[in-house]
């Protein structure tokens, strides 16, 4: 019974702990007062980008709603407040909700509570901010106890605003119809005057053309047309103009001056001085994320009978639309005047049946056009600096913005377009309070003061200037330069605009460049002190690329490029050790710099990878190791799909190189790959020639020969020495000329050259070779310091050569893989076991001859007992010989004939 009384008792305060928790946490807008001025509040969104608009209502202290609500969507979007809509105050505001925008509406409605530091009395204007930009979507502008808001004034150039009708944002009307997917009309009735909007996803140089058939008209409806025809100078300036169809042509003018085609109506009456025959009047004009607005207002009846329409408001009437590229003015045509649309019916051209006074509504959600960019472009030229100066902001890309922004060439903050690997010359001339550089930063303004990072790539605090001392900067983009930059001002923000970075050419962004076997694919690289960044494009049409290094994919390091089904770049490097999917294994190498791109099927990658992967060799990538002054054997292949997970026989290639082609990473340049096995093995021949019998056989002469009567052993030294020289150096030149060049990189290369430099050292010494004592004379510290020298120099030039014999054979296995190495190894190795025991036999054999020379010499002989060569002046015996020689005091007597 007391457990059932403590389960009820938990469960009431489980409950009434909730009913706490709800009554605490409950909707503070139900209790939210109404005092403020601004309650009830109700005006329209002013656009200023990303297509917004809609309607806001303020309903109490702390809250407001949102109808109608179109916008595009943004980064990080979030309801703004300032206290006054210019440049400044805007940049400064602050967040006055938790409710963010990241995402495009379409007539949408909602409820948003403000912040609890956030109230009226601080908000005079009310905006949608996007903080990644400090953009201002669109803003509403409050008016202390009034629903009459004031239009806010703009950079875009419009018609008498205030004379023209009784609305506040231009961009709002009443009804709204879609005439075709990337065009609209907006209309809004005003006693006897029609407000019109003519909308559409378009190039900056087509017309909007919209207007009403001739009731009269048979099939062709539009020949009696009234139209307005739309669009935008080529300065930017919106305008409108009535025109009037007499046949379906280009407006042209005959010779006797009258006019036929589309022409505007002041055209088919040479002038109207006072205004009565063209009656559209331009009320506003822009161009937002690449849609065209342009409002206009026309009479409903006009007093030009001859070339308008009358609009009955009441009735169904026939209206005719069209789109198209523009003809801009001549001297003759001084109009923008409509070409050709084109295209198929309701696409470029249309018309329908239409009753103004209904109220429509099709438009639901904005307007999204596919290119957004309207800012002029500029190509930068390595051969033209680029003039950078200051004006107006009339069309900044990006509000809100200073009233002064950066003019390049004279065009206001356009998109610079550069080349990796092409230098830039800007010639900086906007004045000593501008600082140009380029930067990461999308808003500029030296980005440390904001607390934020940034990337400078060129310019900064001293890269100013002006007309009369202008400034040189020059920037070179390279391969590791963003595809997108921004150049600003680094004392102010948001002066300039964007950088397209783009591969221009691959040639201009890396060092060298060849084409690879059959010229389907082009390798690239530049070398660094312990990098080699890496490219590879093939020619024609694919779904993947492959680069390898080695003779053939099997046993080979290789590198692919692909592009998977969502459009994403990737490049991986693998280790292939079979000619199935199962032997391509993936490998860790640190790649950096990655790239990958397909363009019209053409890929492309790029990479960058150091010299010597790692220095763990129980990893398979720590073996591919490049060597700048080696030949690099490359391969290539072309595949239709490529994955890095599950391979199987459908990502094998459809295309493979024929042959390795040898890639000298140094020199720049190529050839096919030749097999170099039997010049390295004519080079290995001579080389065991020199060191391996004549140069070995020469010492041994020297030291075991010279008890043979005569000079003959000295002759014999001199010859197998000169003999085994003019072979090295034969051999050594062979190499040289086969390979295209020394690299003194591998141990066999050092080892070669220093032998032979000892070698070389060997005929100089000999020929600074001290006399030799006459009999009785003491051997001089010349001669004794020269045996050494000549002693020790020789004996290490044979133990370097012979290293550097055994190291060119474990370099031609490693270059090759060639099974016959190891037979040779063991060869070399028999031969010079048995040349060290015929070496010590010898050896074995001149110590007894000399320890019976030495004891001959104790007898008294007759004869001539000059000293010979054939004792070695290192020996320990000859110099205790004639030690005991010169203390005997003996005369040695030298008997001749007497009839000499």
């Amino acid at each position: 019974m007391n457990y059932n009384l403590l389960i009820i008792l938990g469960f009431g305060f489980f409950l009434f702990n909730n009913f706490l928790f709800f009554v605490s946490n409950a909707d503070p807008g139900q209790s939210c007062p109404k005092t403020s001025p601004f309650v009830g509040f109700k005006s329209e969104f002013s656009m200023a980008q990303h297509q917004v608009r809609g309607f806001l209502t303020i309903t109490d202290d702390c809250s407001f709603t949102v109808s109608q609500f179109d916008m595009l969507s943004g980064s990080d979007v979030h309801f703004w407040g300032s206290i006054a809509p210019d440049f400044d105050n805007l940049t400064n505001g602050f967040i006055i909700s938790d409710y963010k925008l990241n995402e495009t509406y379409k007539n949408a409605s909602f409820s948003v509570k403000l912040s609890r530091n956030a109230t009226w009395d601080r908000i005079q204007v009310l905006s949608i901010w996007d903080l990644l930009t400090e953009s201002d979507f669109g803003h509403v502008i409050l008016s202390n106890g009034s629903d009459l808001a004031p239009a806010p004034s703009g950079n875009d150039s419009g018609g008498e605003e205030g004379k023209s009708g009784p609305f506040r944002v231009p961009t709002m009307f009443d009804n709204c119809k879609v005439l075709s997917n990337d065009y609209r009309i907006r209309w809004s009735l005003d006693e006897d005057f029609i407000d019109i909007g003519l909308e559409a996803a378009i190039s900056i140089q087509n017309y909007m053309a919209f207007g009403w058939a001739n009731p009269n008209a048979n099939s062709e409806v539009m020949i009696g047309g009234d139209v307005a025809v739309a669009g935008f100078t080529e300065e930017g300036m919106p305008f409108v103009d009535d025109f009037y169809i007499t046949r379906y042509s280009e407006c042209t003018i005959d010779k006797d001056g009258s006019a036929h085609g589309v022409c505007p109506d002041t055209i088919y009456e040479g002038s109207d001085p006072v205004g009565l025959v063209n009656n559209t009047k331009l009320s506003y004009g822009h161009r937002r994320d690449g849609v065209s607005f342009i409002r206009y207002r026309r009479p409903l009846v006009s007093v030009d009978t001859k070339y308008d329409l009358p609009v009955n408001y009441t009735e169904n009437m026939t209206v005719i639309w069209a789109l198209g590229l523009m003809r801009p003015p001549d001297t003759i045509r001084p109009y923008y005047l409509p070409q050709n649309h084109g295209g198929r019916m309701s696409v470029t051209y249309g018309h329908l049946v239409l009753n103004v006074s209904d109220q429509v509504n099709e438009c639901l959600g904005p307007l999204d056009a596919t290119d957004k960019e309207d800012q002029d472009l500029i190509i930068a030229d390595a051969n033209k600096p680029l003039v950078v100066t200051t004006g107006p902001a009339v069309h900044y890309p990006n509000p809100p913005n200073p009233s002064k922004v950066l003019y390049i060439n004279k065009k206001e903050a356009p998109v610079l377009k550069v080349e990796r690997g092409v230098p830039v010359k800007f010639s900086v001339q906007a004045g000593h309070d501008v600082a140009l550089y380029i930067t990461s930063d999308l808003i500029g303004g030296n980005a440390t003061l904001r607390n934020k990072t940034e990337t400078i790539y060129a310019g900064g605090s001293e890269a100013e200037g002006v007309l009369a001392s202008p400034m040189e900067l020059i920037w070179e983009p390279d391969r590791n330069t963003p595809d997108q930059v921004y150049y600003h001002s680094l004392f102010q923000k948001k002066m300039g605009w964007r950088v397209q970075v783009v591969d221009g050419g691959l040639s201009d962004m890396y060092n060298n460049s060849v084409l690879l076997d059959d010229q389907q694919v082009t390798f690239f690289w530049t070398l660094s002190k312990d990098s080699i960044s890496i490219a590879a494009r093939g020619e024609k049409k694919s779904g993947y690329i492959a680069i390898g290094f080695g003779t053939e994919m099997v046993n080979s390091y290789a590198y692919v490029g692909w592009i998977d089904d969502i459009g994403k770049g990737h490049v991986n490097s693998f280790w292939i050790d079979g000619r199935d999917a199962s032997s391509v294994h993936p490998t860790n190498e640190n790649l950096t710099d990655i790239r990958c791109k397909s363009e019209n099927g053409i890929i492309t990658f790029e990479f960058t990878r150091p010299l010597k992967p790692c220095s763990h060799n129980d990893r398979v990538e720590c073996k591919n190791i490049i060597d700048p002054t080696t030949p690099l054997k490359v391969i290539w292949a072309l595949g239709t799909k490529w994955s890095d997970e599950h391979l199987n026989e459908k990502n094998m290639h459809f295309e493979t190189s024929h042959r390795p082609i040898q890639v000298l990473l140094m020199r720049g340049s190529a050839e096919a790959e030749q097999d170099l096995r039997p010049v390295l093995a004519v080079h290995g021949f001579m080389m065991f020639l020199a060191w391996g019998i004549l140069l070995p056989g020469g010492i041994m002469a020297a030291r075991y020969l010279k008890h043979v009567k005569g000079d003959s052993w000295y002759q014999t030294h001199v010859y197998l020495q000169y003999s085994g020289l003019a072979i090295l150096l034969l051999g050594l030149l062979f190499a040289v000329a086969e390979l295209r060049g020394l690299y003194v990189s591998s141990a066999h290369v050092k080892f070669g050259l220093a032998a032979i430099f000892l070698a070389c050292v060997q005929p100089v010494n000999a020929s600074m070779r001290p006399k030799k004592p006459a009999n009785g004379e003491e051997v001089s510290s010349k001669r004794r310091l020269w045996e050494y020298l000549h002693f020790i120099v020789g004996r290490s030039a044979i133990i370097v050569g012979i290293a550097a014999l055994f190291s060119g054979l474990k370099h031609l296995g490693d270059r090759y893989g060639d099974e016959n190495v190891h037979g040779y190894l063991w060869a070399l190795i028999l031969w010079f076991a048995i040349g060290t025991m015929i070496v010590t036999y010898l050896e074995y054999q001149e110590k007894q001859r000399r320890s019976g020379r030495i004891l001959g010499r104790s007898n008294w002989v007759l004869g001539n007992l000059e000293e010979e060569d054939s004792i070695d002046l290192l020996s320990p015996a000859r110099a205790s010989a004639q030690k005991d020689a010169q203390h005997s005091g003996r005369m040695e007597v030298q008997l001749e004939p007497m009839n000499r």
